[in-house]
């Protein structure tokens, strides 16, 4: 055997064994993972390791293994100072998706301490952060110190995640991205769980999102990805458990930024949509439940105005204007329905990439995104509609991007003579 970095292994015989279906060690993921992180491996030999795990697998061992060496190539905050129960939600991201908005200061005014690490949007799905950022003042980055401060104090926080929490993730993500090997659910797994374990929460709620505005198109690749997800927590120490949720349709009727904020807001205010509602207050139970708080209804927190008492206080504890007027679009374009019918579908995928082709998301990690932009949805699967009603409304800063966006969001309605029959919007869970 080839030697590589002194400890005896070599990364091409770590690829050869994967590709041709055997089971890595724990020696050998502990050292892939530290060497790549350290350059040791090349991203190209990194990159044949990360296919032959996408095609090959690996068992819930290895996966465990693998992530415990992603946490271990950085620091491990420690929540301990926090008086309250910590406990964190993390959705692999869908159209619409701005519950972490309105869940995180209502599980905070219900007595947990949530501190939530997010990330920015990438092509149709949108990012907390970005949304976040559409308020004045209101800053992503946050020390360590500030972090557990604020988590301490008010009880939630969202941020960014620091340049010292599982580098090897960080790398790896962005190098999965362009080799084609994001589907491999070892590795989606092993990413989510080792910034999730690494933040020191000591409960974790996830939110699988399924359909065709979700990165898991089928139930089943959906309960593969949630089951792995949830062992991986337990294996770490980590109370977790998973909600199976719909995104064929948009969550809500905001798509964007500051829209999304202002539905977020409209929760908080005791109001709001009915599907972020109740996936809100879904989710919220969840996490009272595995953070050990009972006898507290999440739905009450709402109506009474404590979750946006705690909504300001998490604002302005970052910097943020929580009275800050919110940017408003200058051009706007409606979809008028073509026929009289019923709305039976509202394809979640056409209208996010709609979204981003308004200047709502990016298409590279670099690129600025627009507060303003995004679509509003007057119309939803179900509703009764007459020819020329308006089905949704585009806005942006720059005209020239309507042609193509109206163009997806067009294409996402379908009317029917007949309404549709509709699903939950929770599927199942996974404990």
């Amino acid at each position: 055997m080839r030697m590589g970095d002194g400890m005896g292994f070599a990364a091409v015989d770590i690829i050869r064994a994967k590709r041709d279906g055997g089971r890595l060690s724990d020696e050998q993921i502990d050292w892939v993972v530290d060497a790549y992180t350290k350059g040791v491996v090349a991203d190209e030999q990194m990159s044949a390791l990360a296919m032959a795990i996408l095609l090959r697998g690996m068992d819930a061992a290895e996966i465990a293994r693998w992530t415990g060496a992603m946490i271990a190539s950085g620091e491990r905050l420690d929540l301990s100072s926090v008086a309250a129960p910590t406990v964190d939600k993390h959705s692999t991201g869908g159209v619409g998706d701005k519950i972490t908005l309105p869940l995180t200061p209502l599980v905070a005014a219900c007595g947990g301490a949530v501190p939530q690490l997010s990330g920015r949007g990438l092509g149709h799905t949108g990012g907390t952060l970005d949304k976040l950022e559409s308020i004045p003042g209101w800053r992503a980055a946050l020390s360590n110190d500030e972090f557990i401060r604020q988590l301490g104090e008010v009880g939630a926080v969202i941020c960014q995640a620091g340049e010292g929490l599982a580098p090897a993730d960080r790398k790896l993500y962005a190098l999965r991205d362009v080799t084609g090997t994001v589907e491999a659910i070892p590795l989606i797994a092993s990413s989510i769980m080792s910034k999730k374990i690494a933040e020191g929460t000591g409960a974790l709620v996830l939110d699988v999102k399924v359909g065709t505005g979700a990165f898991m198109k089928s139930l089943d690749q959906a309960r593969e990805l949630a089951a792995t997800m949830v062992e991986l927590g337990k294996a770490h120490g980590v109370t977790t458990v998973a909600l199976l949720t719909d995104m064929s349709t948009p969550l809500g009727l905001a798509i964007g930024n500051a829209v999304e904020v202002q539905e977020s807001l409209d929760v908080l205010a005791g109001g709001g949509p009915a599907d972020i509602v109740e996936l809100t207050l879904a989710l919220a139970r969840e996490m009272l439940s595995a953070a050990g708080i009972t006898g507290i209804d999440p739905a009450d927190a709402l109506r009474d105005g404590r979750a946006m008492d705690k909504w300001r206080q998490m604002i302005a504890a970052q910097g943020g204007d929580p009275d800050a007027r919110l940017a408003v679009a200058s051009e706007t374009e409606v979809v008028r329905a073509p026929h009289a019918g019923t709305v039976a579908a509202v394809d979640a995928m056409g209208i996010g990439l709609a979204a981003w082709r308004l200047g709502a998301g990016r298409a590279r990690k670099e690129d600025p995104v627009s507060a303003a932009a995004g679509v509003v949805l007057h119309k939803r699967p179900g509703d009764r509609v007459s020819e020329g009603d308006v089905l949704a409304e585009l806005r942006t800063d720059e005209a020239s991007r309507i042609p193509a966006a109206l163009s997806d969001a067009r294409g996402s309605f379908t009317i029917a003579e007949s309404a549709p029959s509709l699903g939950p919007l929770v599927i199942e869970r996974v404990a």
